[in-house]
């Protein structure tokens, strides 16, 4: 057996931390986008 598998520093699932960094990264643009957005309207 692989001696790393032993040990393991984080025994949380991956899948949360994945699904953490989509919606964090996902509001990021989605802001980004919105605040674009407002200034286009209100430039125009």
């Amino acid at each position: 057996m692989n001696e790393f598998e032993q040990n393991v520093q984080s025994k949380r699932n991956d899948l949360i931390d994945s699904g953490v960094a989509f919606v964090v990264s996902f509001g990021f643009f989605a802001t980004l986008f919105i605040v674009g957005t407002v200034i286009s309207v209100v430039g125009s």
